[in-house]
């Protein structure tokens, strides 16, 4: 006859505790169907679930959690699953170490697990400015939503979901940009096995496309404009180098906001940009002009001792942001006929209209040639020529920045003049 086991109780296992540690002996206590509790000497307790295994027919036993924090009526419930796998043929513990890897792969594969290795990656290969925005675009507007769903669970309809009220608002650039970013991500989980399929492959297609827009850039005859407001503007000095610096080496905002002392070769009187700072990863070499170098003469007792040119306002170890010249460009009163990035669209024009080479040009301004050797090569044979043409596009600037104060004097003058009369 089989032995009756009156089922345990709340107050018995508690009593147990409490004879547990005050024999400071372990004891075992049984609830009947395999269910037992083990209590430690030092009154910690285990629920096992004992069984035998559906083919080997061996003894084994499997851990429930710890009580309090499993109770008694969920372990029994424990009980209860744990002998309908074994009377299907399915040994618990394998099963509950199946369902741990189904979800530690749940947990790794998650959108923003996978994201973060393949930025890891992607971020060797471009800018530092351009890598925040990347990240930035996706902790904005898709993390929030989508960050803790599997990849493999992702479909083109919840990210579409996720961006129509951006592309509501008119942002079309930014759903492009990001819908190409979510793109790269699940191409680069297929292709390291994380997942079998990129089901958001087509999602740009559910939205309309940006309009492409030119540059917003000067003509060559507003320059005098530009540097009459560069006089003009209420801007901190070194946001206002920072403008001239970019305006005369003709390099990207990003370039200019970053540079570094030690990154001007005095002796050869050359700004040499590093290639893990240029956007074609590509070190690039800017011959200065004696105006180049009187800006880092007025530079040198602000930020001299420091790494940076243009050290950020709040935080003067680090640079200035790249967006800081737009920003003084609107208050400047050039908001949507001006960004920083259109002084090099100025700056092209006005050399090439003066028959400048336009591979000359093209190399200094740091457009890739796909040909690597030939770039090497155009590099180190223009340099001399470019030298030649920055002295010139300093002169040309500094010129009609002399137009632009005599201007600005006559102004003065005359109405000194209506004034005393």
């Amino acid at each position: 006859m089989p032995k009756i086991v009156t089922p345990l109780s709340d107050t018995k296992i508690k009593a147990a505790v409490g004879r547990a540690r005050q024999l400071d002996k372990e004891q075992n206590l049984t609830d009947g169907e395999g269910l037992l509790l083990r209590v430690r000497k030092d009154g910690k307790a285990l629920w096992m679930f004992s069984y035998y295994h559906p083919h080997s027919r061996k003894r084994k036993k499997i851990s429930f959690g710890t009580y309090p924090e499993l109770s008694l009526s969920d372990a029994r419930e424990k009980r209860r699953e744990a002998r309908s796998l074994v009377a299907k043929n399915i040994d618990p513990h394998e099963h509950k170490k199946e369902q741990q890897e189904a979800a530690k792969l749940a947990y790794d594969t998650t959108l923003l697990h996978v994201a973060q290795k393949w930025f890891a990656v992607k971020q060797a290969t471009i800018t530092p400015d351009y890598a925040e925005d990347v990240w930035r675009s996706l902790k904005l507007h898709i993390f929030p939503s989508l960050g803790k769903t599997p990849i493999s669970k992702l479909t083109a309809t919840s990210v579409i979901g996720v961006l129509k009220p951006l592309a509501a608002k008119g942002s079309l650039e930014t759903v492009r940009r990001v819908c190409q970013r979510l793109n790269e991500i699940m191409i680069w989980a297929v292709n390291t096995g994380l997942t079998h399929t990129n089901q958001l492959a087509g999602i740009k297609h559910a939205f309309e496309a940006p309009k492409k827009q030119n540059m917003l850039t000067l003509k060559p005859e507003q320059l005098s404009d530009l540097m009459k407001a560069l006089n003009r503007a209420s801007i901190k000095l070194v946001t206002r180098f920072l403008i001239e610096w970019q305006l005369h080496t003709m390099v990207r905002p990003f370039e200019a906001a970053g540079a570094r002392w030690d990154e001007i070769n005095w002796d050869n009187v050359v700004w040499v940009i590093p290639a893990e700072r240029m956007k074609k990863k590509s070190e690039h070499v800017v011959p200065l002009t004696p105006q180049t170098i009187s800006i880092l003469e007025e530079l040198k007792p602000i930020s001299g001792h420091r790494e940076f040119l243009f050290p950020a306002d709040r935080d003067p170890k680090a640079h200035a942001n790249s967006q800081t010249a737009n920003a003084a460009l609107k208050r400047m009163g050039f908001g949507g006929k001006l960004v920083s990035h259109g002084l090099r669209a100025l700056a092209s024009t006005t050399l090439n209209e003066q028959g400048f080479a336009p591979d000359i040009i093209e190399t200094a301004l740091a457009h890739s040639d796909k040909n690597v050797v030939r770039a090497a090569y155009n590099r180190a044979k223009y340099i001399e020529q470019r030298r030649v043409m920055m002295n010139w596009w300093s002169e040309h600037i500094q010129h009609q920045n002399n137009s632009s104060i005599n201007k600005c004097s006559k102004i003065q003058t005359t109405k000194h003049h209506v004034l005393r009369k």
